[in-house]
């Protein structure tokens, strides 16, 4: 049968996971990530968190969340898992699973449900072929999971594909093309460097003209605590940048993302400060990086040059709810 969640499910959910999730490259978990992914989360609503019993036993879990102060949470609520066990992954049970969150965001007064990297519930997992390195997130459905498959039946429509991309550190360098852009942006008073608060100004502004409300929060701070960022500036101007430059204690190096204002791109700056990103992670003993970019973005051909390689693929997924 399908009940509501209850936290005496949660060793059992946890081996259920440990079983099958791990099948899609999902990092296994303890009681300590479980809980901190799922039910420590601000986001944790007990209403739309699921499991499916046989003879008492766990053999499905579903979860999602919503919140209208999350991105497009007016509208939306956000499907973060259906993991069930193999012997039962039925298409009645995956629809009963799916159909009891659709059901909750309908009653949270959602229109759509939703699958999608600004879900605040974080599901880390592990690159193929590596020693185990792991992203500390998913932005989609992987492309050709069980779930990726029954969500298209069910007449979720694929929106984007995200590119999930890798680079092993150890022999990265800044090619020389990439030095002859610098040398024609720097004769025309631009630079790339680390953020010096001595020297750079306007981080503030730069940061707000580029709009977004994670980098306006992640830089924002790196700038008042000293955290390393890379910033491009003209004359001594902030007008882009790239970071945080933060190693995590897994090896991998975390940064928020890279952006330069409308009216200085054509100078090569995105490409000067990814590598330079790249180099400053390795100047720190940083092992890897990965990150996400939709397919059709065309920053992905700067992260190509710099040696990164598509290692998994995530679909962005909707469907439009029925009132």
């Amino acid at each position: 049968m399908l009940t509501v969640w209850e936290d005496r499910y949660k060793t059992e959910t946890i081996a259920l996971w440990n079983k099958e999730a791990v099948k899609d490259g999902y990092k296994e978990m303890d009681e300590t990530s479980f809980s901190r992914v799922f039910l420590d989360n601000a986001y944790f609503d007990r209403e739309c968190a699921f499991v499916w019993l046989e003879e008492g036993s766990v053999v499905g879990f579903a979860c999602g969340c919503a919140g209208d102060d999350l991105p497009l949470g007016d509208v939306a609520g956000y499907i973060t898992c259906i993991v069930l066990e193999s012997r039962h992954a039925s298409e009645v049970r995956y629809a009963a699973l799916l159909g009891a969150l659709e059901q909750r965001f309908a009653e949270l007064g959602k229109r759509q449900a939703d699958v999608l990297f600004f879900n605040p519930m974080q599901l880390p997992w592990y690159i193929p072929d590596t020693d185990r390195h792991e992203h500390n997130n998913a932005p989609g459905v992987p492309i050709g999971s069980a779930l990726h498959g029954f969500l298209l039946q069910q007449g979720y429509a694929e929106r984007a594909t995200q590119c999930a991309m890798y680079l092993k550190l150890g022999g990265f360098y800044v090619p020389g093309s990439i030095l002859v852009k610098e040398e024609l942006a720097e004769a025309q008073g631009y630079t790339v460097e680390l953020l010096n608060p001595a020297k750079h100004r306007g981080v503030s502004g730069m940061l707000e003209a580029l709009g977004n409300p994670l980098w306006q929060r992640e830089i924002g701070r790196s700038f008042e605590d000293g955290t390393p960022v890379v910033i491009a500036a003209l004359n001594g101007e902030a007008v882009g940048f790239a970071g945080p430059v933060v190693r995590q204690p897994n090896g991998r190096g975390y940064f928020a993302g890279i952006g330069v204002r409308s009216e200085h791109e054509g100078h090569g700056l995105g490409s000067s400060l990814f590598f330079r990103l790249c180099e400053a992670f390795q100047s720190i003993g940083t092992d890897y990086m990965s990150l996400y970019t939709g397919s059709n973005n065309p920053a992905i051909r700067i992260y190509e040059k710099a040696g990164f390689r598509t290692v998994k693929t995530f679909a962005i997924m909707r469907k439009e709810l029925t009132a």
